[in-house]
């Protein structure tokens, strides 16, 4: 029996996070359901399948990674002949028996913040500054992590028209660690907090209330690990171009419209 590792990309909108829940539709639950059908797999457990990340409700991914043991060939595309569109296998890699997707070398996050506001970005790559490195960053998950000590590699934060970046690359993070990073960084963007008021947050003895930022803004770009490389699938790939475009037009109409209402009833008042 061998091991494979599979690159998996989704658009998380209609899914209630990727790991696999009772009586709601998740990313590992649909790929589960389409590896079963596909005779490739029978039991998860049994086939020690586990996964690099397990993103929340509405994050998206182009890089997350699962790998399981099989006897059966791995043929992509006819896996995701059976899986929504808005989940796609895109490359695959074997790996040894005792590969483990969550020890990655670097797990590569994106957060995507439309400046509404007029945000003061200098602001926040100073405060960035205070993130980045080890640090105990249990004020910015829940409170029952066992280790919450956790190592920023680099935050990189930037304009792209009206839109800010953010780039965060760090070997691990907690629950929502991600997401309420970001948060901070928006204070210190909007001037409601001082970067140098960030430090404060690593103190585990003074509780922090931090408001994770939304999820749907959210991108895992890239798992990384040492000696694999996987080989794209393609077609899978343009599949999931396509994917991504015929939603992006859906979304763009309805900002429209939503947009014309808006100007509609500005008028009234």
């Amino acid at each position: 029996m061998k091991k494979v590792a599979l690159k998996i990309a989704y658009i998380g909108t209609n899914f209630s996070g990727f790991q696999r829940q009772l009586n709601v539709i998740t990313v590992e639950g649909e790929l589960i359901k389409a590896l079963k059908k596909k005779g490739i797999m029978e039991d998860p457990s049994q086939s020690d399948f586990s996964a690099a990340g397990r993103t929340d409700k509405g994050v998206h991914s182009l890089g997350n990674v699962v790998a399981f043991k099989t006897e059966s060939e791995i043929r992509i595309n006819q896996i995701n002949q059976d899986l929504p569109p808005e989940i796609q296998i895109i490359a695959k890699a074997p790996v040894s028996s005792n590969f483990r997707p969550r020890n990655a070398l670097k797990r590569y996050y994106r957060y995507i913040l439309i400046d509404f506001l007029g945000m003061d970005v200098e602001n926040m790559q100073k405060a960035s500054k205070h993130l980045q490195g080890t640090h105990n960053f249990l004020n910015f998950s829940k409170k029952s992590e066992r280790d919450p000590i956790r190592t920023v590699e680099s935050i990189d934060i930037f304009k792209q028209g009206n839109l800010i970046i953010f780039d965060i690359v760090g070997e691990s993070f907690l629950w929502k660690m991600v997401r309420k990073i970001i948060r901070v960084l928006y204070d210190c963007g909007k001037g409601d907090l001082k970067p140098e008021h960030i430090p404060e947050f690593f103190n585990p003895e003074i509780p922090q209330n931090i408001k994770p930022m939304p999820a749907e803004c959210l991108i895992l770009r890239e798992v990384e690990y040492d000696n694999l490389n996987f080989k794209y699938d393609k077609y899978a790939v343009e599949q999931f171009i396509s994917t991504i475009f015929d939603e992006f037009q859906k979304q763009f109409s309805q900002s429209i419209v939503k947009k014309n209402m808006l100007q509609s009833m500005e008028k009234i008042i």
